[in-house]
């Protein structure tokens, strides 16, 4: 647990049991796009006595200290992921709504160039891209 608690205390929130069951659900899970029922569910399989509210409450407390960030990908559907400080892009498949992560310095150097084009420079930006397995 040391290390949950260290995490949690150098963004500002007070070490909880919750807390530290919380971020080592999304620090241990496979799939790095979970939403805030999927981290219940997987506390209900390890055992723990962790409600839904607290999970709800948790999960925006630490998307406000920027542990986290939230997706809302296809149609409202939030899902979070831990934040990892290096900067990706994402796919989304809509048959499986799988997420598949990507970088593309190419991509980056455009939204760089558009929006210089047009008298302004990114502070921030979100890109996702809404994909199905090609026929063929």
């Amino acid at each position: 647990m040391p290390n949950e608690n260290q995490e949690l205390r150098k963004a500002g929130l007070k070490v909880t049991l919750p807390r530290v069951k919380i971020l080592q659900i999304l620090e241990s899970s496979q799939d790095r796009h979970l939403s805030a029922e999927d981290v219940f569910k997987a506390l209900l399989e390890a055992g723990e006595e962790v409600g839904i509210a607290t999970v709800y409450r948790v999960l925006t407390q630490f998307e406000d200290a920027g542990l986290v960030e939230s997706h809302n990908f296809d149609g409202g559907h939030k899902v979070f992921e831990l934040c990892s400080g290096d900067h990706h892009d994402h796919m989304v498949c809509v048959e499986s709504g799988k997420v598949i992560e990507f970088h593309n310095e190419e991509i980056e150097r455009l939204q760089e160039e558009i929006a210089r084009e047009h008298g302004y420079e990114i502070t921030g930006h979100s890109l996702v891209l809404y994909v199905k397995p090609a026929s063929g």
